[in-house]
């Protein structure tokens, strides 16, 4: 192979575009072969160890699963591409595997059709049960309004889960800081929440809020670009996310949705817990679809920047 095709081959910025195009057009690799899914087997089996009931014991446990799951997921994806550096066909595929496991725009879409269709079929139960592939919430006696809020929440929140964050991380750090990141996030999504996991998750909740400070802001931001491109009222969305940003218990989470309730137009409510927005219009099927498209756009000028940033860094370190 030539030097000059060599050094194309090792490029991020074209690793990042060959893993948007895997996510876009063929999403999800085989569960056997998604790092993602090897992830949730170390937490499973991280927790099966934690034997302790007690409060203080399970602390302890969830501050090192927290740091040493993610670390070594890092480390592992750090010594594969090292490994395999010699090689620039074996290090560009590398790079797009790992790289694209930290990314779920496309399942994200997925999900989102999971309640839309049911709800244009009518079908309530089949809508709550695609809720759940979206989020934790239960969904058991939800009318069609509280499903759509649901959807259109989770739609917009996890644009920054699903994409920004890890994108942001990859900028920063490389592959090791976009698969720490997933690693992280993958924790919270398992054990990061009240109830059973009160005092497992902790750590790994606020390490997730930490991480997600930065992400979930840029992801609010760019929802509202993306929207006035779209032909959304753009400042409606800014007076939202400034008033109702910081209503939800999360620190991060209510930013993109509260920039998402003020494009639409619409109220996202968590009842006993927050309301964002005003409730111009009414929340409807066709709301899913507009959330989508919002999303779509906000994610195609994430991976643009992303893909900027990584080609300047490049240049300026040859």
């Amino acid at each position: 192979m030539s030097i000059g095709a060599g050094t194309v081959l090792r490029s991020e910025a074209l690793s990042l575009a060959g893993a948007m195009a895997i996510d876009w057009f063929l999403g999800e690799p085989p569960s056997r072969l998604h790092p993602v899914v090897w992830m949730g087997r170390c937490v499973r089996a991280a927790e099966r160890r934690v034997k302790s009931r007690a409060p203080l014991v399970e602390l302890a446990a969830g501050l090192c699963i927290a740091i040493i799951v993610p670390s070594a997921f890092a480390v592992g994806a750090a010594a594969l591409l090292h490994a395999v550096g010699p090689w620039p066909v074996a290090w560009f595929v590398a790079v797009v595997w790992l790289l694209k496991s930290t990314i779920a725009l496309r399942a994200l879409g997925g999900a989102a059709r999971e309640v839309r269709d049911p709800l244009r079929r009518g079908d309530l139960p089949a809508a709550r049960r695609g809720l759940g592939s979206l989020c934790s919430r239960d969904a058991s006696a939800l009318g069609e309004a509280a499903l759509v809020a649901g959807a259109v929440e989770s739609v917009a929140e996890n644009a920054s889960d699903s994409v920004v964050a890890p994108l942001f991380y990859f900028v920063l750090f490389g592959v090791p800081g976009a698969v720490f990141y997933r690693a992280v996030n993958t924790l919270d999504a398992m054990i990061g929440y009240h109830g059973r996991y009160e005092y497992l998750g902790k750590a790994a909740a606020r390490l997730d809020d930490l991480l997600n400070l930065v992400p979930a802001r840029l992801t609010a931001a760019l929802l509202l670009l993306a929207g006035a491109i779209l032909g959304h009222d753009a400042r409606h969305g800014w007076r939202i996310l400034r008033r109702d940003g910081g209503k939800t218990e999360s620190p991060n989470a209510g930013r993109p949705m509260a920039a998402m309730a003020g494009l639409l137009g619409v109220a996202l409510e968590k009842e006993g817990q927050y309301r964002l927005g005003d409730g111009i219009e009414r929340l409807e099927a066709a709301k899913i679809d507009a959330a989508w498209r919002v999303v779509v756009v906000a994610s195609g000028l994430a991976i643009a920047i992303a893909i900027s940033l990584v080609a300047i860094r490049a240049r300026h370190a040859a």
